[in-house]
């Protein structure tokens, strides 16, 4: 198995060169969490909850959670470091 340094290489490259190395991979780690959260998304829609059909299982929950809080943070870095160039 490939590292992601080896399977996101065009697009690391492409993002490193239009935001810089850290704000490039911070872009591109937003991206796949992105991707991830629609691909569990998809699958909770046939791995529902026993008492309740119209929602995810809890673990598919959990997991939705997880990542869209790790989504979270990572937009906060990227504000704070947007807001740190501003200021130079």
């Amino acid at each position: 198995m490939a590292n992601v340094f080896d399977d996101q290489r065009e697009t690391l490259e492409k993002h490193e060169f239009m935001l810089g190395p850290a704000r490039g991979r911070l872009a591109v780690t937003l991206d796949m969490l992105t991707d991830a959260l629609i691909l569990v998304g998809q699958h909770g829609v046939y791995c529902t909850s026993t008492r309740n059909p119209t929602v995810p299982a809890l673990d598919i929950q959990a997991v939705l959670q997880q990542m869209t809080g790790a989504k979270e943070l990572i937009q906060s870095v990227m504000r704070e470091l947007e807001k740190q160039k501003a200021a130079e």
